[in-house]
């Protein structure tokens, strides 16, 4: 391998955060260029066809990114999202993410997940797209998030819900027109109207 053409695979990988072999090819690279930086150890195998340079320094979201990479069709929802917007100080050691309803389980290696099942718009209102080192993740909006909470109550627990809730309301990350519209999709109108009343006080 030349190092020429070693650098310019290191500088794919570098750009794109996680690759996978097909990724590289996409930008011209020879697929068995990555098994050979994986040999001098310049670039670390981290998952099933899940590869990133070595000198790589993560982020706060890294699995994330490494999650969305190989479960591609999935939504980071509940208390992931809600790490992502900042309305909880908790840090869950799974990355929550909800996928189609007939979709086949996804198997991701290095990273615990949570998986869901949504259907329909429940598996596309209200998701974001966001770039996190390199890889375009699906991340629910927080209006989406807060709903889903109280929806998952008995899951994550209600108090959560409400904390979240609050803090989503105080530092204006949504509208009430854009909370009641997920409310109604997640048919929790009713549950959420008395604790918005009592935080909006």
């Amino acid at each position: 391998m030349s190092t020429t053409s070693k650098a310019r695979a290191l500088k794919a990988i570098g750009a794109a955060g996680l690759i996978r072999p097909r990724d590289l090819e996409a930008v011209g690279v020879a697929r068995w260029m990555l098994y050979e930086l994986v040999k001098d150890k310049s670039v670390t195998q981290i998952g099933r066809g899940l590869y990133r340079a070595s000198n790589f320094e993560p982020t706060e979201f890294h699995s994330y990114a490494e999650v969305q990479k190989q479960v591609p069709h999935g939504v980071i929802c509940l208390l992931s999202a809600l790490r992502f917007h900042q309305l909880t100080d908790q840090n869950p050691h799974e990355v929550w993410i909800a996928i189609p309803k007939s979709a086949w389980r996804p198997k991701p290696k290095g990273t615990s997940v949570k998986l869901l099942r949504f259907s329909g718009d429940s598996l596309k209102a209200g998701v974001g797209k966001h770039q996190v080192e390199g890889v375009e993740i699906h991340v629910t909006n927080a209006a989406r998030t807060i709903a889903d909470c109280f929806k998952y109550r008995n899951k994550i627990g209600i108090d959560l819900a409400i904390q979240a809730l609050r803090e989503g309301v105080k530092r204006k990350l949504f509208s009430m027109d854009e909370l009641w519209r997920y409310a109604k999709l997640t048919r929790m109108t009713r549950i959420i109207m008395p604790y918005l009343e009592a935080v909006q006080i």
